[in-house]
């Protein structure tokens, strides 16, 4: 089969396609012929090892496993001995943030990190909305949201942004974006009633306070943030900030009336079926941006990695 493969850290332009033997499911494992998955930020992280805690999980000095890829949709072409929830021709996704291996046109998982497509949605849908949306439930999962509240998401146009836009618009809330100019119309669709467009103008210097601050991006700061805060509002970004600080923060603003909270993800036996329901009854409707083929996978990192896509990169087989 072919597959990713990359054995050290590093950028794009190591990842090779190559022939390797297709994985044999053990007992309790199921073997998936991959239709699509994606490349997001997990990925990229993955592929070059920062930030440096990225090591502590994946592989201290070379990654231990070599073949790229965190999330995948596909149909089942073999069970193991013990498999009890799946059989041959079932359409399944699934996502695992160290690593799935998912980047290539099979892969072998057990069925517990496995998850049934709704019948009502195609395997690049489903690919789209695992990643973006797993990181977003802990967002709003973190926090008791209430009806009449501001909030506002920093970054509503990447994998995350546009997954937690939908998730936070089911609340009776207000909700502020930043975007730029050429998705201004696309996150006025998801859900937002203010945006805020970064290319023109930088959000922090309005005056509008906020109940909660979603920092999707990872691009700003409590500190920059917190004049937009209410009393008792609180600050959660999806990166780790500078100097690692959002691991520290919650400590320190324990005892402030503002505080920050560090959105550790929920497991996924909680987030997938939550979108899961959400995509089968229409309510969350990923967004993709471009699709390439897995022969032009490295491209596909370069983009990514630029920073500026909108939603989710696809890869197709």
């Amino acid at each position: 089969m072919k597959a990713s493969i990359r054995r050290k850290y590093g950028l794009p332009n190591q990842i090779k396609i190559e022939e390797i033997d297709t994985p044999v499911p053990g007992e309790n494992e199921v073997l998936i012929k991959v239709h699509a998955t994606t490349v997001n930020r997990t990925d990229c992280a993955n592929l070059t090892a920062k930030p440096f805690i990225m090591r502590f999980v994946l592989g201290l000095f070379k990654p231990r496993k070599v073949t790229l890829g965190t999330d995948f949709a596909g149909e089942v072409t073999a069970i193991g001995k013990t498999t009890k929830k799946f059989k041959v021709g079932d359409r399944v996704f699934g996502f695992n943030d160290q690593g799935s291996e998912s980047q290539a046109e099979y892969l072998s998982v057990s069925e517990d990190d496995l998850f049934f497509i709704p019948e009502n949605i195609e395997y690049k849908e489903a690919a789209a909305s695992l990643e973006g949306a797993h990181y977003a439930y802990s967002f709003i999962h973190k926090v008791a949201i209430q009806p009449g509240q501001k909030i506002l998401i920093n970054g509503a146009t990447g994998g995350i942004g546009s997954a937690l836009l939908q998730l936070v618009k089911q609340y009776d809330v207000e909700i502020a974006v930043t975007s730029n100019t050429k998705n201004v119309e696309l996150v006025k669709s998801l859900g937002a009633d203010k945006i805020y467009d970064y290319t023109k103008e930088d959000f922090t210097n309005d005056d509008i306070q906020y109940d909660f601050i979603f920092d999707a991006v990872g691009k700003s700061t409590f500190g920059k943030c917190k004049p937009l805060l209410k009393e008792k509002g609180i600050y959660i970004s999806s990166e780790l900030g500078p100097y690692s600080q959002n691991i520290f923060l919650p400590m320190w603003t324990t005892i402030q009336s503002k505080k920050v909270i560090f959105p550790i993800p929920y497991n996924k036996q909680k987030t997938i079926p939550y979108t899961r329901n959400l995509l089968k009854s229409g309510e969350f409707n990923p967004v993709i941006d471009r699709e390439y083929r897995l022969e032009n996978l490295a491209k596909a990192y370069d983009y990514v990695m630029t920073g500026e896509k909108t939603g989710n990169v696809i890869i197709t087989f």
